[in-house]
């Protein structure tokens, strides 16, 4: 199981670990009692609530069933497989090059018919113009030591934005105007980057809130996320990407979102923010 410097899957294991024990103690049963109920070694009770053990679907359903938490399986095995699948190494990602990382999402962004993203450090994927993108995917592989498939992988990211304009599909851009005013690329295709995110505003399907850099803040910014549908939240750090498909945690960033989404401007004072930002590359 992968781990990274910044989060660790075996953290993530114990805590379910931790939430099983809970169970089991609520239910007045000895760690060797409950592997006689579920015909198990008498040790392995504690090796999975220690995270020693990594648990399987069927030692879940059996430990919540003998523990009457039946109501709880369902939540349980949703985060097994997120500490099974939620921490993906960058370097392992990237190690065939930028394009299947861009690619493996097009399904994901067709499928999913409501995307809200919160972006506190480029400005998100489904905005992005060509030069834009091409830009920061040729500094990681200039970065990281890739080869050299920058052009394709800017192909297949652009090739989700498509689904802007057809299709039943909705977006809430919810974007740091400290984005707006990072020259991460130089000033002429970032004036065309903003003023394309000036169109994008004005669509239909579209909610673009811009939060100023001058808010009295009553929560700070956190990492970039992109929240499909209510089913999975994809978070990307520096050395990893985060997938989470748990409910209670999807639950969180819904909720983060919203806060975050309180203290944003739209329409004519979004508008007026990337305009400021425009005239300050002058």
């Amino acid at each position: 199981m992968a781990t990274s410097p910044s989060s660790s899957a075996q953290q993530a294991r114990q805590v379910l670990g931790s939430r099983l024990d809970e169970i089991r103690k609520h239910a007045g049963l000895s760690g060797p009692a409950l592997a006689a109920l579920c015909g198990w070694h008498k040790s392995k009770v504690s090796r999975i609530a220690n995270a020693v053990t990594p648990p399987s679907e069927a030692d879940i359903r059996a430990w919540a069933a003998h523990c009457g938490a039946e109501d709880q399986i369902p939540d349980l095995i949703a985060s097994l497989r997120t500490v099974e699948g939620m921490w993906v190494e960058w370097r392992r990602q990237t190690h065939g090059g930028l394009r299947a990382i861009q690619a493996a999402f097009v399904s994901l962004y067709e499928k999913t018919r409501h995307m809200r993203t919160y972006s506190c450090w480029l400005l998100p994927g489904p905005v992005q113009i060509r030069p834009y993108a091409e830009s920061i995917m040729r500094t990681v592989q200039l970065r990281d030591g890739l080869i050299d498939d920058v052009e394709a992988a800017t192909d297949a990211r652009l090739e989700r934005q498509r689904y802007l304009y057809e299709g039943n599909h909705t977006y809430a851009f919810l974007i740091e105007e400290s984005v707006l005013r990072c020259t991460v690329v130089d000033n002429d295709t970032m004036a065309a980057q903003l003023g394309h995110l000036l169109t994008i505003g004005g669509l239909p399907n579209v909610s673009l809130g811009i939060i100023p850099m001058s808010t009295n803040r009553t929560h700070w910014p956190c990492e970039s996320f992109g929240i499909f549908d209510d089913q999975l939240v994809n978070v990307e750090l520096v050395s990893t990407e985060v997938t989470i498909r748990q409910p209670r945690e999807i639950a969180l960033y819904d909720q983060r979102f919203k806060i975050l989404s309180s203290q944003a401007k739209r329409g004519p004072d979004a508008r007026k923010l990337i305009t400021k930002a425009l005239d300050a590359l002058a």
